[in-house]
């Protein structure tokens, strides 16, 4: 029986520990992270399906819609058990695929409340600065995270898509649970900052884990590895970012219940050192 156990433990701001395949829930919205999405019962029953196959950690944003990716989390999962939801803020929304940064203090800190209310929790288990805002002194958006910590309205904090520089300097205001980069087989544009969130025990959690493209195609590296293991391309991509690090926590993100499944199945998949190496390898030549 597939089931996200498989893929180990790892215990997030030293406050509590989770399976380490979560699920993304970026793709149960409208297209474009846009408005409600028009496929309302498989995501709920998507959601629903979850428990079910060990995964116990979500990562959502406020911006997911905005606000219906949270809504129906809650919906279909409150009280959530054992699960521990994790969402982002920071990000401002004016349209279908349009993504603004919005860093103000006040911004930040009334997004983590509205976050708290619409998940129907007393503290978030992690909050996560979508991004940085450049307009707006990082200072100040650190010191309203770390408000936020020091009021109860969130237990851990983390960041998105930020340099190794970035970090240590919001490690100066509070602890980094996680750092979330864009991470993957074929991307591996932040594999400094992953290097340090391994060393210093942070959680990485990849986004976009799946987009391996034309890596995956008939006579591909990643291809050939699959059929070894009688697995799906993605899976294989997967377990290569679970092989990867100790700290690497995945998301994958999917509306669909066989595609959810699919996915947790990577979690039973231990790829050879050599398996591992070769695909390493290839990863790296497509940069």
């Amino acid at each position: 029986m597939i089931n996200a156990a498989q893929s180990g433990r790892f215990r997030i701001g030293n406050a509590f520990e989770v399976n380490r395949l979560g699920y993304g829930a970026m793709r149960i919205v409208g297209k474009g992270i846009w408005g409600e999405t028009p496929h309302r019962a498989e995501a709920i029953k998507t959601l629903k399906r979850l428990p079910d196959l060990g995964v116990d950690f979500i990562d959502t944003a406020d911006s997911y819609g905005p606000d219906f990716s949270e809504e129906l989390i809650h919906e279909a999962l409150h009280p959530y058990g054992a699960i521990r939801i994790a969402t982002k803020g920071g990000l401002a929304r004016t349209g279908p695929n349009i993504w603004i940064p919005l860093g103000r203090p006040e911004y930040l800190i009334q997004q983590a409340y509205k976050s708290r209310w619409k998940l129907g929790v007393e503290t978030i288990d992690l909050w996560q600065l979508h991004r940085i805002d450049s307009k707006v002194p990082a200072k100040e958006q650190f010191d309203a995270i770390k408000t936020l910590i020091r009021d109860k309205v969130i237990r851990c904090a983390g960041l998105s898509e930020v340099s190794v520089a970035e970090i240590e300097a919001a490690s100066k205001f509070f602890p980094v649970a996680t750092v979330q980069n864009r991470y993957n087989f074929a991307d591996r544009a932040s594999e400094a900052a992953l290097d340090y969130c391994e060393k210093h025990g942070i959680g990485f959690i990849p986004w976009a884990p799946l987009n391996a493209g034309e890596f995956s195609r008939e006579g591909s590296e990643l291809n050939g590895v699959a059929r070894k293991h009688k697995a799906s391309p993605g899976q294989i991509a997967l377990a290569w970012l679970l092989k990867r690090s100790p700290v690497m926590l995945p998301i994958p993100g999917t509306g669909k219940v066989a595609h959810l499944e699919e996915n947790v199945g990577a979690a039973a998949i231990k790829l050879s050192d050599e398996e591992f190496a070769a695909l390493d390898r290839a990863g790296k030549a497509a940069r």
